[in-house]
Formats: structure tokens, sequence, C-alpha cells
């Protein structure tokens, strides 16, 4: 895949396409356009009381950028029932690129000097591109999530794509929409400059469910 760039990759996501891989280990990519396309309204994420009490009690604190590769490869991890993942090592790299050019970010959940879990995905104008998480300990990825929902509505971001709406996702309030109806949606927010790091790299847990809980 040393043909396909990086500005190949952004291209993808402005078109609304995002890359997998069968295996870790296949260095092939194939891009994906879903007919139904899994998204996560800002305005209505929904966060449960013991996870909100979670969030508020700063049990993990949530950097933003510090971890970028070891994010990665904790999505990629094997896990319990599932020995094979999406991401391969030319997504990875084309990421990484994306990180170093301020367009790929990670939301990292830590315990102490521990990485307990986090989220990674890519920015471009008022749309996030969610692309994928991981816990090592229970609710960090959930954490991240939250607080990556306060930073994109401190930002002015309009779009949280998640790809695909899984029974996890659809507990946050993630919904499916057409692929044309993504497509108006994805158009708008191009439009848009989205600031993902407006809100205080540093803000806690009650700061991210302040901005979350601020009528849209």
């Amino acid at each position: 895949m040393d043909f396909f760039s990086a500005d190949d990759l952004i291209t993808c996501y402005r078109r609304g396409v995002f890359p997998m891989a069968d295996a870790r280990h296949d260095l092939r990519v194939f891009l994906v356009d879903p007919a139904q396309r899994g998204v996560l309204p800002l305005d209505r994420f929904h966060v449960s009381r013991r996870l909100a009490r979670t969030v508020r009690s700063n049990r993990f604190e949530v950097r933003i950028d510090q971890a970028f590769e070891a994010v990665i490869e904790g999505c990629a991890a094997p896990k319990p029932g599932r020995n094979e993942t999406w991401i391969n090592l030319p997504i990875q790299r084309l990421c990484g690129e994306l990180f170093r050019r301020g367009l790929a970010h990670s939301v990292e959940a830590w315990s102490g000097d521990r990485l307990a879990g986090g989220l990674y995905g890519v920015a471009l104008g008022g749309a996030f591109f969610g692309e994928s998480m991981f816990s090592a300990e229970r609710d960090a990825s959930k954490v991240a999530l939250a607080h990556l929902v306060a930073r994109l509505k401190a930002g002015g971001f309009v779009l949280l794509d998640t790809q695909f709406l899984t029974d996890h996702l659809a507990g946050f309030g993630a919904e499916e929409i057409s692929r044309s109806q993504y497509a108006r949606r994805l158009a708008l927010a191009l439009k848009l400059e989205g600031d993902f790091l407006r809100l205080d790299p540093y803000a806690d847990g009650r700061a991210a469910m302040q901005v979350i809980s601020q009528a849209s």
C-alpha cells in the first residue's frame, strides 16, 4: 500500500469512505462505504448516572494526544472472542502520519502511569471520524468517549461518525442513517472549522460533564 498516501486517505474521508483490513498482518487495505452509517448525535449523547459519576470522579486522568501510537496498539490488540482486527500496519502508518499533521487525535484514560483505555479518530472541518476504542480497565473507554463528546461540542463539531452502529454505541444514543443522509451531513460538517483543542487539554471530568449537559 505504499502507493496509498495520507493525502489519499484524507480524500477518502472527505468522500465518506474509510479504510479497513481483513487482519492485522494482512497488508491489503479496502475502502468501505456502508449503505447504513453509524453516527452519534452530539446533542443527544446519553450518559448513564453511573457513568456520569465515574466521569466526574476523575477516577481516570484523561489526556489528549499523549500516547497516540499506544492507543492504536491497544485498539488493535486481540480481545476475548476477537482474535483479529481491521487495523493493519498500513492503516496504522497512515493514521500516524495524520497525527503528525495534527489531523488525528487520541483521547486517553490513564490510571496512574498505566494507559487503561482510550480512542482515536480523525478530525476534518466540523467532522470527527471515530476509528476505534479499547479498554484495559472497566469504563476506561466510556470515560474517554464522554470526554471526546465534550471536546467536540466545545470545539464546534457537528458530526461524530462511528462508521457502524453497535449495541454498545446505541446505548450512548448512536443511530444509523442512510448513505445519502450521511453525505449531506458530511458536506455541511466539512464546511466548518472545528477546533479539537478548544477545550482545555487538561479539562477534568466535571468540566467535561458540564459541556455535555449544556443545551445545544
